[in-house]
């Protein structure tokens, strides 16, 4: 009997060495993975997440900088038709374990912490002992300050508005409780005195149908369009700027409208990229942004 209960403690022991193991890694190594949805749009694509990944470069050298796309459906399109092979997140997190990355900031680029964040969180989860080190950054709408921001950095889209002019972004929108994110933004707008300003969304709240209502309480003539996307890609050029009978742009013609539109994604703006760099820096120090 005492043979038996020392063969179990010295399995228990050995099982319990096994699970504090340390990771198989390379402690020089450290990585930096920038998710974002995706783009098929190549230009925009350079403008904004080629763009944000460079400031990512520039802002931390000793870093290696990874991508990873959310949509399964953009990377199938790319490697299709452009022979361009991106990772998913899935993809990404195997590769840089089997590369023996010791440390990983994963950055988010996506407007909200909606159900892809979710998702992504999921999947760091599931691989967080296989590295010394894994954090995640907050995207972009977390803080109080990162309304305030993004507000200031957005000013120099609308610019000056005479009283019968307006502006309206269009976000994509969710499910997900996170779509109140849309709504908050809008209310910034007003507090920040710019009443002709309005956020909609494609498949949230606010919709189109509940903008167009003050448009014509406020007497407004001339409306540019702007997405409210990291990229200005199939959203901003189909249901914002497109030519059919359902894009905002021709439905706010029909109802009398001078109408333009501003094809430049968030991610072109630097600081919305700074912002960026800032939560990923906040998650690489454990602290709240």
């Amino acid at each position: 009997m005492k043979k038996l209960i020392a063969v179990l403690l010295l399995v228990v022991l050995a099982l319990a060495g096994c699970a504090g193991a340390a990771p198989d890694t390379d402690k020089s190594k450290k990585a930096i993975l920038v998710v974002s949805f995706g783009t098929s749009y190549a230009d925009t694509r350079e403008a904004t997440i080629d763009a944000t990944e460079a400031a990512f470069a520039k802002a931390y050298p000793d870093y290696d900088i990874k991508r990873a796309f959310t949509s399964q459906i953009i990377i199938d399109i790319l490697e299709e038709r452009d022979g361009m092979e991106i990772d998913n997140m899935q993809e990404a997190l195997d590769r840089l374990k089997s590369e023996k990355y010791s440390e990983v900031v994963v950055q988010p680029t996506l407007v909200m912490n909606g159900a892809e964040y979710d998702e992504m969180i999921a999947a760091v989860h599931e691989v967080e002992e296989s590295f010394d080190k894994i954090v995640v950054g907050k995207a972009l709408l977390t803080s109080h300050n990162d309304y305030e921001v993004v507000l200031e950095a957005l000013k120099g889209q609308i610019g000056e508005l005479a009283d019968d002019e307006a502006v309206i972004y269009m976000g994509h929108g969710t499910h997900h409780f996170a779509d109140a994110a849309y709504g908050a933004m809008d209310v910034r707008f007003k507090n920040a005195g710019l009443k002709n300003v309005y956020m909609g969304t494609v498949e949230g709240y606010p919709l189109f149908e509940d903008i167009t209502p003050h448009l014509e309480a406020n007497g407004i003539n001339k409306v540019t369009l702007i997405p409210f996307m990291l990229v200005a890609g199939d959203h901003a050029s189909n249901d914002m700027a497109g030519d059919e009978d359902d894009a905002w742009k021709v439905m706010l013609k029909q109802q009398g409208y001078a109408v333009e539109t501003h094809m430049q994604g968030l991610g072109e703006l630097e600081a919305i990229q700074q912002l960026f760099i800032e939560h990923a820096e906040a998650a690489m120090h454990g602290e709240e942004h």
